[in-house]
């Protein structure tokens, strides 16, 4: 049985992890805003499933919850920062309110929540973090901009903290899905204050309203995807969930190295010519 600490498991990725994991035993620690939406749960797997109250923006709750989680378990297997959200809106749509917010929960509650939990696991010397992202921290459309923010910058910590701590027996995962039948989607999506000079960047709009067509990804195979990699060894740093998700994170990233190749006379003219 493996125990597993996992943000925001009231609905989408985490919700559907939580059942499939609790189904086959394991044991999970899972963080809401609100419990009733994970009652039946609760009722179902009174000793196996432990649902705490936490909201990503409150940073001394985030390292409160995970240090008792450490404490009253002993060993963590498997940490999942997986709770977020997506802002919709061009930047000057977006207020200084709903910036702050999205930052605040997706990028400093998921760097702080993997911080709070990096002692403990050093400690063990063992275990895997997991970091729910998007294709979208590879890829950048247009209205998507803090969204896009958040996900590019905690690829970015993610990358960087896998190296610090692969030393001490810790591995590190960043999923990278692409659209997926959630209420990441269809409920807990957030839309700007819309304007009508930008209306040409609105065709998002399509994508929130379901009867326009679901999106292509099943949160039930995805989810058993993401608890069968921690069998994985090495931990793959990055494991992207969609065929539409994979190829367009191939074309951007071919489309930047060959602006990058084109750059390597002109970046050798800032060298140093100094021994």
């Amino acid at each position: 049985m493996r125990t597993w600490l996992i943000t925001g498991v009231s609905s989408g990725f985490g919700n559907e992890m939580t059942r499939q994991l609790l189904a086959q035993g394991d044991r999970v620690i899972g963080t809401v805003r609100k419990r009733k939406k994970v009652k039946d749960l609760i009722e179902k797997y009174p000793e196996r499933f432990d649902c705490q109250l936490l909201d990503m923006t409150d940073v001394p709750a985030i390292h409160r919850v995970v240090s008792e989680a450490f404490e009253q378990y002993g060993e963590i297997d498997v940490v999942v920062s997986n709770a977020g959200y997506g802002l919709f809106g061009c930047a000057e749509e977006l207020s200084d309110a709903e910036i702050n917010h999205i930052l605040a929960t997706n990028l400093t509650g998921s760097i702080q929540f993997i911080r709070s939990a990096i002692p403990y696991m050093r400690l063990q010397r063992k275990g895997r973090i997991i970091q729910i992202s998007s294709y979208g921290g590879q890829v950048a459309y247009a209205a998507n901009s803090m969204y896009h923010a958040t996900k590019f910058g905690i690829e970015g910590f993610c990358e960087s903290v896998a190296q610090e701590i692969s030393q001490f027996g810790i591995g590190m995962t960043i999923i990278e899905p692409g659209g997926a039948r959630t209420e990441f989607r269809y409920g807990s999506a957030k839309v700007a204050n819309l304007m009508p000079e930008y209306e040409s960047c609105h065709a998002f709009l399509n994508l929130l309203d379901a009867s326009k067509g679901l999106a292509p990804g099943d949160p039930v195979k995805m989810a058993a995807r993401i608890i069968e990699s921690v069998k994985q060894e090495p931990a793959p740093l990055r494991i992207v969930f969609g065929s539409q998700a994979l190829k367009a994170t191939i074309e951007r990233l071919e489309e930047r190295l060959a602006n990058y190749r084109t750059q390597t006379d002109s970046a050798a003219l800032t060298d140093s010519t100094c021994p």
